[in-house]
């Protein structure tokens, strides 16, 4: 497994701090600091001298190369993302209890309108979910969650040249739903699920990795974090090598850390704050905060009146660094997340 690296760089600082089991003894012999799991290494040129010819040196700089440069793209079954622009994911609902438009779009003809309405509004991507993941929420049977969406990703997959996704945590429910068309499982689980590994690295497609502690019926019972940036780092590194050890490829691999899955407010507002560090994992990042309750409790507003706070988390997120923006509010994303892609850094 690659060294988990952090990099901390600020106008006073630079250093990173690793996990390397492989290399501990090593890191302590050259008197490393050592912090919990990891040890602190300056960017300075004694330490570069003390690893030179190691593989932790390369894969540091690999990192620190990855916060700078593009990101590479998504490469999976016949389909490539790219990420010069950034892209957005509409979000489809075909749910009867989803926080913000649960019950709109449970009839199928009216998802499938939906989801080419989304596409002409400039849509990247469609993200289809038959099981609602709102706090509290509780347990769809995979047959119930196949009946919803099942029939919405054949139709939008056979009607679309961008590609669809499944929300799904359940593996038998993704495998019939890459049998309809979709070309990318996201899971909130991360991928937890005996036999999702699997089914990823065989089929090619693309997996949406995010972090979420427990279930969503439980996730909001414990948000005690030493430090919510470095364990959802730590989570989706460790989670994305066990793919990888699988056989599939990292252009399969989309990371999210899971924006309203078992954080508080303040949580979820150091993440976005910290995408700049999260783009040294090497994988495009995908940022979910659409209409979600940390926005309504900055506005003192309901869900449906969050779209101004909505595009401005989106906006914010791109210009640090986010690759994907999920949204239930295409048309309006779509043009603000354009407008913050033309004033964020140059990257390269």
């Amino acid at each position: 497994m690659r060294p988990l690296i952090i990099p901390r760089i600020s106008a006073h600082e630079r250093y990173v701090l690793v996990e390397d089991e492989s290399m501990q003894d090593h890191l302590h012999s050259m008197g490393f600091e050592q912090l919990g799991r990891t040890f602190r290494i300056d960017l300075d040129e004694g330490s570069m001298e003390a690893l030179r010819n190691t593989a932790l040196q390369g894969s540091m700089m690999d990192a620190l190369s990855a916060m700078e440069t593009e990101t590479p793209p998504t490469v999976f079954k016949d389909m490539c993302i790219e990420y010069r622009e950034p892209k957005v994911m509409g979000v489809l609902n075909v749910t009867p209890d989803s926080f913000s438009d649960g019950g709109a779009y449970l009839d199928h003809r009216k998802a499938i309108d939906r989801g080419l309405e989304m596409a002409e509004q400039g849509a990247d991507m469609i993200d289809v979910g038959g099981e609602s993941t709102r706090p509290c929420s509780y347990y769809v049977d995979a047959r119930t969650e196949m009946e919803r969406v099942l029939p919405v990703i054949e139709a939008l997959s056979g009607s679309l040249d961008i590609p669809v996704s499944v929300d799904t945590r359940k593996p038998s429910v993704a495998e019939k739903a890459i049998d309809k068309g979709a070309r990318i499982v996201n899971d909130v689980s991360g991928l937890r699920e005996e036999g999702m590994m699997e089914l990823v690295a065989s089929s090619g497609v693309a997996a949406v990795m995010m972090h979420m502690r427990g279930t969503p019926t439980d996730m909001q019972d414990d948000l005690e974090y030493d430090d919510v940036t470095h364990e959802v780092m730590r989570y989706l590194h460790r989670r994305s090598e066990e793919l990888l050890d699988l056989g599939a490829r990292r252009s399969q691999i989309i990371l999210d850390p899971g924006i309203g899955f078992g954080k508080s407010p303040e949580q979820n507002l150091e993440l976005i704050r910290s995408l700049p560090v999260m783009r040294s994992l090497g994988c495009p990042l995908l940022i979910g905060a659409s209409r979600k309750s940390f926005i309504g409790r900055i506005l003192q507003s309901e869900t449906h009146d969050r779209l101004e706070g909505s595009l401005a988390a989106a906006s914010v997120a791109v210009a640090y660094g986010a690759d994907i923006i999920r949204a239930h509010d295409v048309s309006e994303t779509v043009r603000a997340v354009g407008v913050a892609a033309a004033l964020r850094p140059v990257r390269g």
